[in-house]
């Protein structure tokens, strides 16, 4: 049973970052790293800066998905997020579910 779990941990710990890698790429290739990086304000706010903020809330995934897609001003300071037209709404969804992930 103890190699079990040990085996199903080191499966779920292997998925991880390839969902993370994922995301990045996505990311990435949506030039939101223009803007934006994991763990330091660049012209936006760090993407952990942003999970500590948006953390416990009900509906932050909905309110940030319409961010990405339609963008937002004042939120993060006088620099406005402009639209994203590249990004779709599944796409934007998944940003932002990895956004919220972050720790």
């Amino acid at each position: 049973m103890k190699r079990t779990l040990f085996a199903l941990a080191i499966t779920v710990s292997a998925a991880m970052p390839a969902f993370a890698a994922d995301e990045l790429a996505l990311a990435q290739s949506k030039n939101c790293m223009s803007c934006h990086a994991v763990d330091k304000k660049v012209v936006g706010p760090a993407y952990k800066d942003v999970a500590a903020k948006y953390a416990g809330q009900k509906d932050a995934v909905a309110k940030l998905t319409t961010k990405v897609m339609k963008g937002g001003s004042g939120v993060w300071g006088p620099v406005p997020m402009p639209a994203n037209t590249q990004v779709n709404e599944a796409e934007a969804k998944r940003l932002v579910t990895w956004i919220l992930s972050l720790k």
